[in-house]
């Protein structure tokens, strides 16, 4: 096991150095690649290939985590000025797309605009969705609701768990997931489409996600 996850560093060391540039000058480059590598083998030990995803592609919001988490340390602020352009530059794609398609645009859509990684993508916008407040009112099926109703009322367990304590133990993937179905309204296709899976996957995963959020909550 310990040279399967050597051979695994080493093969994607490039991919780890790459992501700590959006962190330059927040910390030490090789403290970086380190956490980079908590990350890396964090993902390697919940990756399961049912969830269609290509291993780096699952692995990218882990290591990000990991490099965020050493900046907030070192230097304490959250993120570099380079992931900030970057949300900018995306914020601005995803307003020209959608007024372009009449919709809104995928991360797929928006990744081959920019010209960047899809998991890129789905990273800046999923980091900042889930700070939403959880009685803020989405659509579901015509009707207005918040998330906290979308998983459960409080009337149906003992003992309400902050919500937002339950979707912070959720990992990047299942965050993501959470996002586009309950705080963007998409279908199951449709989160399929973005995340680069099956819509059988993604409703399987989902349904994981909520079982995992319901045991919390009643904890």
């Amino acid at each position: 096991m310990e040279e399967i996850l050597k051979d695994l560093i080493l093969e994607n060391q490039n991919l780890i150095y790459a992501l700590s540039n959006y962190f330059k000058g927040y910390s030490n480059k090789e403290d970086l690649f380190q956490a980079g590598c908590i990350g890396m083998l964090e993902a390697y030990k919940r990756f399961d290939s049912s969830y269609g995803a290509k291993f780096t592609t699952y692995a990218v919001p882990y290591i990000l985590g990991e490099m965020r988490k050493l900046v907030r340390l070192d230097k304490n602020v959250k993120v570099s000025q380079g992931l900030n352009r970057l949300y900018l530059r995306i914020d601005k794609t995803y307003v020209l797309l959608a007024q372009q398609y009449m919709r809104e645009p995928t991360f797929s859509e928006i990744a081959a605009y920019l010209e960047i990684p899809d998991y890129i993508v789905a990273e800046a916008l999923g980091s900042r969705a889930l700070t939403l407040s959880i009685d803020e009112p989405i659509t579901s099926d015509g009707k207005e609701l918040t998330l906290q109703e979308v998983i459960g009322s409080c009337d149906e367990i003992d003992e309400l768990i902050d919500l937002k304590n339950a979707l912070a133990s959720l990992d990047s993937y299942e965050q993501n997931i959470i996002m586009m179905r309950y705080l963007q309204d998409k279908t199951q296709s449709q989160t399929a489409e973005a995340l680069g899976t099956s819509q059988v996957q993604v409703y399987r995963k989902e349904q994981k996600i909520l079982t995992k959020l319901k045991d919390k909550l009643v904890a």
